[in-house]
């Protein structure tokens, strides 16, 4: 029986990280259970919250409070939603990406390898393009960059070419399918750490997560107020090594700029230099938070 939606990562820091200002205008990407929004909205007075999610399931979960706009949409989409709405300019920005636990735990959403079910992993569920569609139609080279780059797996290429096979036999849509397909490629030791990194590379490309995030962090740094706060919680090396190196640099591109005296151009000054893990106590109470990394930046003045 399922007692909560989602239980946040690292809440008391992220909303420390915020630096929130009573009357202040802040924006929640991803709304999710509604954990970091109620948190913001509690030391709110008279301020004003957007909170974003493009998941249909998480209106079940909005507070009636009259502080809160709900954004049904894509976080990637930030800038047309404020300018729609009228906003210039706010003080802070949280992200906590990934996927709600409500979601593994959901066995029809096929985010799970351990629930069989057919493989959706949509996360708007109005899209139309589902997992499934992408082990029908990507080339072998396509497959491998989905499990290389997003996965981290050294035998991509083999996993791609045994499922290319596999699929001129029969159509790979469901959990089970894919799981059978996969295991006798994996270590027995590994396998539910390698099921899970499978799961998540596919889920990471059908939902563009990684562009997602870009246009996010771009559109965060122009809409940001000077002295406001962007914070990220990221569960995945390539999230988070993009999020460190955009808060390091201010571009995608991770260029250091300098000025003539050799002093860092970057428009944030870094508040956590170290990133930010769960304690020991939280991964004990929370294991699905293991994997949270958090990082704040501030924009320059």
């Amino acid at each position: 029986m399922e007692t909560q939606y989602h239980i946040p990562a690292l809440l008391r820091e992220s909303i420390e990280g915020l630096a929130l200002k009573p009357g202040g205008i802040y924006v929640d990407a991803t709304f999710g259970g509604g954990g970091h929004s109620r948190a913001i909205l509690a030391q709110l007075q008279g301020g004003r919250l957007y909170s974003f999610d493009q998941d249909e399931e998480v209106l079940k979960n909005l507070p009636e409070d009259k502080r809160l706009q709900f954004v049904h949409g894509n976080f990637r989409f930030l800038s047309n939603f404020m300018r729609y709405y009228g906003v210039e300019k706010f003080d802070g920005l949280l992200a906590d990406l990934g996927v709600s636990f409500h979601h593994f735990d959901q066995a029809g959403r096929g985010f799970s390898f351990r629930f069989d079910a057919d493989l959706d992993m949509r996360m708007n569920q109005r899209a139309t393009r589902t997992a499934a569609d992408i082990l029908a139609d990507y080339s072998k080279e396509e497959l491998c960059r989905v499990f290389r780059v997003y996965g981290e797996f050294r035998q991509a290429a083999k996993m791609a070419d045994v499922l290319i096979k596999a699929r001129q036999e029969q159509d790979i849509r469901t959990v089970g399918r894919l799981v059978d397909l996969l295991r006798p490629l994996l270590s027995r030791q590994t396998e539910k750490k390698d099921l899970a990194r499978a799961f998540q590379a596919l889920r990471i490309e059908l939902n563009q997560e990684v562009r997602a995030l870009e246009d996010l962090l771009t559109q965060a740094l122009d809409l940001l107020k000077p002295g406001g706060r962007l914070v990220v919680i990221s569960y995945h090396s390539l999230e988070d090594r993009l999020v460190k190196n955009f808060m390091k640099t201010g571009n995608l591109e991770a260029e250091v700029k300098k000025d003539f005296y050799g002093n860092n151009l970057s428009p944030f000054i870094l508040v956590n230099n170290k990133v930010l893990v769960p304690s020991a106590e939280e991964q004990e109470k929370n294991p699905r938070s293991r994997s949270a990394r958090l990082r704040i930046a501030e924009k320059r003045q």
